[in-house]
């Protein structure tokens, strides 16, 4: 849940950057919103939660 978390506030800071730096207008950013939101909803949402986690173990595994 944590992890979650944080992934869709850093997707979110970054969304918000891209909109007031000009890179991306309001009206496709609703749509990338809108494109989120309707695929967690979807059969695919399983598959990209379990590549999200394997992701973040495999960042979390790494020392310095």
């Amino acid at each position: 849940m944590a992890i979650s978390l944080s992934v869709v506030l850093l997707l979110g800071i970054v969304l918000v950057v891209l909109i007031r730096g000009g890179s991306l207008k309001g009206g496709p950013a609703v749509v990338a919103v809108l494109f989120g939101f309707f695929l967690a909803s979807t059969g695919i949402a399983p598959s990209i939660t379990r590549f999200m986690d394997s992701i973040a173990d495999t960042i979390n595994q790494i020392s310095f």
